[in-house]
């Protein structure tokens, strides 16, 4: 950054952090970002152990995430057959904090008797949805349904493929418009708005950011942040939580948004939980962290807990409470879903929506025949002796990945498991000379392959 771009960049930061802090950041934005990954705890046993073997053991762990490592250089992960298995997540470890006051906001929740219900509004591309599904299920095993939104609807498609790929299935992928969830008046215990902003924080990484950069686009970003919170503010029950987050520095869609949704909407600001770590900087209602204090791109993040509203959703037969709601697998089109039985009330309240995704998607049913979808291989609920399983290496597993024709002529005739390192990777159908290959389109490997050692 040279010239304006960086007076620009200057001017923000002095504002943001004073001028005894805007020189240190200044200079971090000269050097390269920072690569961080977020280890599934649902399909890794031993995370730390598992950054050592696979990223070197002179990663460091996240101060803020259990499961956040940052790593000391950057891999090709579309090439890392783990990454396709859901093993782990590339994210910024600044924005890993989130997932940090939202653990914070679980423990306030309050709420033992049901699924706890929880909206992340702006979901796309998953990072964080993914990191609130692991901490969800820590916490509450099956209990929980996890609303994951994004208005976009190419990114919502991106979006649930990530959703798939992690492999929880209480997770629920909506495209609506943030004013879609009021009709579910009281229904969430948390809320996480991470909602869109002039983006200093996508400064080292795009440079297009900078140049989009404008005072008129902070005024519409800090309009249309008031709009959001509000529009989904009755879906937020009596004492629940909002985490409000941006990758801003800027107080007019950080702090301001915070207080006026206190003031106006009717909330009260919360410790987030960051308060003291190294390097987070405090501001008046929440956390700034800032490159040149931390590492990672920059995030700001508060909580405010709802006063006022509904105290909870009323379902349909007037009941506040869980009951009994029938099967827990249903047909869309001729995919057969299978929804956890512990939230299929939940998910029928959420029909409204009509979601993209919800549940497992166990199969397509041909004539009598039900071909597997990649989905349930990705699953954590997935049985390892559903299907026979073929374990592959590296090469053979970017081959499925790229969708090429596979042979395994030692493999069984008919669907199987294929495999990286126990972790199940899809499906394949085994005819004997060929497979057919069954990873889907959307997902497939683009990178040349062909001269991989």
């Amino acid at each position: 950054m040279v010239g304006k771009a960086e007076r620009q960049l200057e001017d923000i930061l002095l504002r943001a952090v004073g001028p005894d802090k805007a020189e240190a950041a200044l200079a971090a934005f000269g050097s390269s970002p920072s690569v961080s990954v977020r280890v599934n705890p649902s399909k890794i046993g031993d995370p730390a152990a598992f950054v050592a073997d696979n990223f070197g053991g002179d990663s460091e762990p996240v101060l803020w995430s259990p499961f956040g490592y940052t790593l000391s250089s950057r891999p090709s992960f579309t090439l890392d057959p783990l990454l396709h298995c859901g093993c782990y997540y590339v994210q910024d470890s600044s924005a890993m904090a989130v997932g940090h006051v939202f653990r914070k906001a679980m423990e306030l929740s309050g709420t033992r008797e049901r699924p706890v219900r929880v909206l992340d509004l702006c979901a796309a591309p998953g990072g964080k949805t993914t990191d609130l599904a692991s901490s969800l299920r820590l916490e509450y095993g099956d209990s929980f349904v996890l609303v994951a939104n994004e208005v976009m609807k190419g990114r919502a498609s991106v979006l649930a493929d990530n959703v798939a790929v992690w492999g929880d299935p209480n997770v629920v992928v909506t495209s609506c418009d943030p004013k879609a969830f009021s009709s579910l008046e009281g229904f969430f215990d948390i809320i996480v708005a991470d909602v869109p902003c002039s983006g200093e924080g996508m400064f080292r990484k795009d440079e297009e950011a900078v140049s989009d950069w404008s005072e008129a686009l902070v005024e519409l970003c800090s309009s249309r942040q008031k709009r959001i919170v509000a529009d989904v503010w009755p879906a937020l029950r009596d004492g629940g939580v909002m985490v409000y987050s941006t990758c801003t520095f800027e107080k007019a869609e950080n702090d301001s948004i915070v207080l006026w949704a206190a003031s106006e909407l009717g909330g009260e600001v919360l410790d987030n939980g960051l308060s003291g770590m190294e390097g987070v900087i405090g501001t008046l209602a929440g956390s700034l962290l800032v490159p040149g204090f931390v590492k990672g791109e920059g995030q700001y993040v508060a909580a405010l807990r709802k006063t006022g509203g509904a105290e909870g959703f009323i379902f349909k037969d007037g009941k506040k409470g869980q009951s009994a709601a029938g099967a827990a697998e249903r047909m869309k089109g001729n995919m057969l879903i299978r929804i956890p039985d512990a939230i299929t009330r939940e998910t029928a309240a959420l029909d409204s929506l009509h979601p993209l995704m919800c549940g497992t998607a166990r199969g397509t049913l041909k004539g009598k025949d039900l071909i597997p979808c990649a989905d349930l291989a990705l699953s954590i609920g997935f049985r390892e002796d559903a299907f026979p399983r073929v374990g592959l290496d590296r090469r053979t597993a970017l081959s499925f990945l790229h969708r090429d024709t596979l042979r395994l002529p030692d493999a069984p005739l008919g669907y199987l498991t294929v495999c990286y390192g126990d972790h199940p990777l899809g499906f394949v159908k085994n005819i004997g000379n060929r497979c057919n290959n069954l990873h889907p389109q959307e997902r497939r490997i683009r990178m040349n392959i062909t001269d991989l050692k």
